[in-house]
């Protein structure tokens, strides 16, 4: 055998390896259908918590994101309170199992 079908080889299997990791990490990470109906279900009831709480218009800037009942809250509100306010009503919701608050206050312009 000469060096390049060696390299050759060795390269083709690792190409393999890696793959064969990639596609059982991606199975582990999908969900079922049922899970992503749950998760939707949650999604909605935190949207409708926080909107009961610190208004529409303001939960209109709030994004809800839902994955395997971890609940992300992203965007940008006008202060601090709004920021509590909506954290502590999405915690409140049956289904949420963490939470993980990334909301951002508005600097003043």
């Amino acid at each position: 055998m000469n060096v390049r079908t060696v390299f050759v080889a060795g390269a083709l299997g690792l190409a393999v390896g890696i793959a064969g990791c990639a596609s059982r990490q991606e199975k582990q990470e999908q969900r079922t259908a049922g899970q992503s109906t749950d998760d939707a279900v949650v999604t909605a009831k935190v949207k409708s918590a926080i909107a009961s709480d610190v208004g529409a218009r303001a939960a209109a800037a709030i994004d809800v994101d839902t994955y395997r009942g971890t609940v992300q809250l992203s965007g940008f509100v006008d202060n601090k309170d709004v920021a509590e306010r909506a954290s502590k009503a999405a915690s409140k919701v049956s289904g949420v199992k963490s939470l993980k608050n990334e909301l951002r206050v508005k600097s003043p312009s």
